[in-house]
């Protein structure tokens, strides 16, 4: 097991990194068959002195599976829409549907399905395919199975929400 990429340290234990990547492995793999649009967002926290641009913390994890058909967006904070050019390649290619994965559950993933909502997409969260870190009186497992509940309870400003298992997207 590698996994040594920034977020994914011996010091900051990510729960079910394996899981996750080899869930979202699976659906990308799926989705290369189908021919839909792949993005991966890959983020530059150079102005905070972490994963900085060009380092190996910064690089994607090894374990992902990324292909060349697949997009690399970077983004500068936790929200992926954030003066990035996912939205701008989401119109140009006429997507309103995202299905989204990812790495803290509680910044990233959070915030990043926070702007989507304001916005007209359709989004599908994998609800086994983010992570988190342990945090300070509350476990990785526990903020996952949180934002979760949150998420299939919430009302979108625009489009969708759902949240499904890995197993029941196709």
């Amino acid at each position: 097991m590698r996994c040594r990429r920034g977020s994914f340290t011996v010091d900051t234990l990510i729960h079910d990194t394996l899981g996750v990547v080899s869930r979202i492995n699976s659906l990308v793999d799926q989705f290369r068959v189908k021919n839909f649009f792949i993005i991966f967002i890959q983020h530059d926290g150079s102005q905070w002195d972490a994963n900085k641009l060009n380092t190996e913390e910064w690089e994607l994890l090894d374990e992902l599976e990324v292909h060349p058909s697949g997009l690399i967006i970077g983004k500068t904070a936790n929200d992926s829409f954030y003066n990035s050019e996912l939205e701008s390649t989401l119109h140009q290619h006429n997507i309103n549907e995202i299905l989204i994965t990812g790495c803290a559950t509680d910044f990233c993933v959070e915030a990043k399905i926070q702007s989507a909502m304001t916005k007209y997409y359709h989004i599908t969260v994998v609800e086994d395919g983010h992570t988190n870190g342990e945090r300070l009186n509350i476990s990785a497992k526990d903020v996952i199975a949180h934002y979760n509940w949150t998420w299939k309870h919430m009302i979108p400003t625009k489009g969708s929400l759902k949240v499904m298992g890995h197993e029941n997207i196709t």
